[in-house]
């Protein structure tokens, strides 16, 4: 496996525990609807929250830039399809966690709300 997958994966595997220590009951990790991906999805007081796994060696880049606005729109029908598809009926939020470092002594930075759905506009 190439460095910055394992490093990806080391990081994520963080942001699970971390999320566990928080009381966040984790429902899925990499779902997959086709094309469509979802790092994790946890549950915590009455919500359903996406969460968005960034992971870097150094801090030189900010893990959020990562989140463009492109990304963001795959994520939002990504968690449209998750919501569909297991009947959800919660508030959904959108995290972020930004893992830096290298294991075992990961930065853990969680980002909650850090962004919206975007809103479509029909003129």
């Amino acid at each position: 496996m190439a460095e910055h997958n394992e490093l990806g994966k080391a990081g994520e595997t963080a942001a699970i525990a971390y999320l566990k220590s928080k009381n966040y009951r984790i429902r899925h990790v990499n779902w997959r609807r086709g094309h469509l991906e979802l790092d994790i999805v946890a549950e915590t007081d009455n919500e359903i929250v996406f969460i968005e796994v960034k992971t870097r060696s150094g801090h030189w880049e900010s893990p959020e830039d990562a989140v463009t606005n492109a990304k963001i729109r795959h994520i939002v029908t990504a968690a449209d399809a998750y919501i569909q598809t297991f009947d959800i009926d919660l508030d959904a939020r959108f995290d972020i966690i930004a893992v830096i470092g290298h294991a075992p002594n990961f930065e853990i930075e969680h980002i909650e709300d850090a962004f919206y759905p975007p809103i479509n506009r029909y003129y």
